[in-house]
């Protein structure tokens, strides 16, 4: 072929056995390599491509195959042949009535590449693209009724709603809110009046630069809000699978750290390879970052740390998800103490600190935010993976997360998420990278379930339909949280069960292994 395949495959950071490259350079189209390339990192999560990696999703193989080569049959069977695929398009009907479904899974995450410098306008298109993904969210609400662009607003007083993202929010000697809104065509000042309590209450808990709809009445210079609202999620369909399957959630392991608990993480795993009737029912873990504790995080973390490489600490890792049971898919995403950049949306875990962990054949790293879609015949439950970092922010910018200590209870700051359906909705909230075409740490499918990590609590609630989990951990108090006052919750794994939606918490700390910490 006219072709060199190896530019795309250096721009995405992937490394390719060599069969597979000569698959890919033999196709009968760059435009056919690529798109192989793109969907098998997509659904996958690995950068790794190797004919294993082929053959676990053969049908996605076999689509593209099928739509370059066309008709040439000899030419897709030597395909197939080449990469010990079988054609799963013969005898199909044979194959349903002999084998039961088995569960599957897609994995959606925003493109975390950085292909050029950033510039200022890259962040301008970032909330732009925001702006207009939650306008179309709130558009469907039907009590905005006379919705203008503020620049249609005229001289005269009329009852109207806008929306807008916000720009400025100030509070007046009168102990009113201002809040300045913004849309593409201009920007407007707009009063609520701390007389009017319950519009009030939804004003207090206004972000910087998140997109709301207001109603109220007033001119092009001042509107006075009778009634604010937010893009929200719902979830009105209970998924329930057929098969009683189960997913656990962990994170916050911190392997390395002088603090870790190492005897409480293996009696977990004891209890997964155990013959107990839940272990036995789960098929998928799900890890939700802080999976070491890292190195140079802060200032004299050294002195705090037991393993002291990351090379060493995500090795200690790769012992533990080794025990998983190999019917148990494990999805991993990073946190701020993993190899990888902090800034939002992180990719997967580096190869280069961690290689063990690219040699667990049932582990599939996964960028963080990421939503992971468990599949059942028509069926597909959708989970969203998040490590939190944005929970402090929303717990000190909200007065009622704040005068609630929601520290102690942090699914109630992960409420606040879907409620403005962003992860991260104020600029400085988290240190995060504009997307080029979308922002992408929108929400914008609702979940059925959203796990987080970070604050070492574990938490469980449920919003409009959607369940919450955020995660305990498997370290004891640090210095740092013990000043601070946060009081961590280690050792508990929540199990959910896509038959029934029961949560169970199963209890693995050693108590005595605290005790010695």
């Amino acid at each position: 072929m006219n072709y060199d395949v190896t530019k795309t495959i250096r721009e995405r950071g992937l490394l390719v056995e060599k069969n597979i490259f000569e698959f890919l350079q033999n196709l009968p189209s760059e435009q056919a390599a690529i798109e192989l390339l793109s969907t098998l990192e997509k659904i996958s999560g690995q950068r790794v491509i190797t004919r294993a990696l082929l053959a676990k999703y053969a049908e996605h193989v076999q689509k593209i195959a099928n739509q370059f080569y066309g008709s040439n049959k000899e030419n897709l069977e030597k395909v197939y042949s080449d990469l010990g695929i079988v054609d799963k398009t013969q005898d199909v009907q044979k194959e349903k009535s002999q084998k039961k479904p088995l569960q599957k899974y897609q994995i959606f995450y925003a493109d975390t590449k950085v292909y050029k410098k950033l510039e200022v306008q890259d962040f301008v298109n970032n909330f732009r693209s925001r702006y207009q993904t939650l306008q179309r969210i709130l558009l469907q609400r039907p009590d905005l009724q006379n919705l203008v662009s503020i620049n249609k607003i005229g001289s005269n007083r009329q009852n109207l709603s806008i929306i807008g993202i916000v720009k400025e929010k100030r509070v007046t000697k009168n102990k009113n809110i201002i809040l300045v809104l913004e849309d593409l065509t201009g920007e407007i000042s707009a009063v609520i009046r701390s007389d009017r309590p319950e519009v009030f209450a939804k004003a207090q808990e206004v972000q910087f630069d998140e997109v709301i709809a207001i109603k109220g009445s007033g001119n092009g210079d001042l509107i006075f809000v009778y009634d604010i609202y937010f893009p929200d999620a719902f979830k009105y369909e209970k998924i329930r699978f057929e098969e009683e399957i189960c997913l656990a959630f962990i994170s916050d392991l911190h392997c390395g750290s002088d603090r870790h608990l190492s005897k409480s993480i293996q009696k977990f795993l004891d209890w997964l390879n155990s013959n107990d009737e839940t272990a036995k029912k789960i098929k998928y873990l799900f890890v939700v970052g802080d999976t070491v504790d890292g190195t140079g995080i802060f200032p004299g973390q050294e002195q705090l740390l037991a393993l002291k490489s990351m090379k060493e600490q995500y090795s200690l890792l790769a012992s533990y998800l080794r025990q998983v049971p190999k019917e148990i898919t494990i999805f991993l995403c990073p946190g701020q103490h993993d190899a990888t950049r902090v800034a939002e949306p992180q990719p997967i875990i580096d190869r280069e600190y961690a290689p063990y962990l690219y040699e667990i054949e049932n582990l599939v790293l996964v960028t963080n935010p990421a939503t992971i879609k468990l599949i059942e015949k028509d069926k597909s439950f959708n989970v969203l993976m998040y490590h939190g970092a944005s929970i402090h922010d929303f717990i000190n910018e909200i007065p009622e997360l704040r005068e609630k200590k929601a520290h102690k209870t942090p699914a109630k700051a992960v409420k606040y998420m879907l409620k403005k359906r962003h992860l991260a909705p104020m600029h400085s909230s988290v240190t995060y990278l504009p997307g080029f075409e979308e922002d992408p740490l929108l929400i914008k499918e609702v979940p059925d379930l959203v796990c987080t990590g970070e604050v070492h609590r574990l938490d469980i609630e449920n919003y409009n339909g959607i369940i919450i989990i955020t995660g305990s951990c498997w370290q004891s108090q640090t210095p740092f949280e013990e000043k601070i006052g946060n009081i961590p919750d280690p050792g508990k794994v929540p199990v959910f069960n896509l038959k029934t939606r029961e949560i169970k918490i199963f209890d693995f700390l050693v108590e005595e292994e605290i005790k010695n910490k």
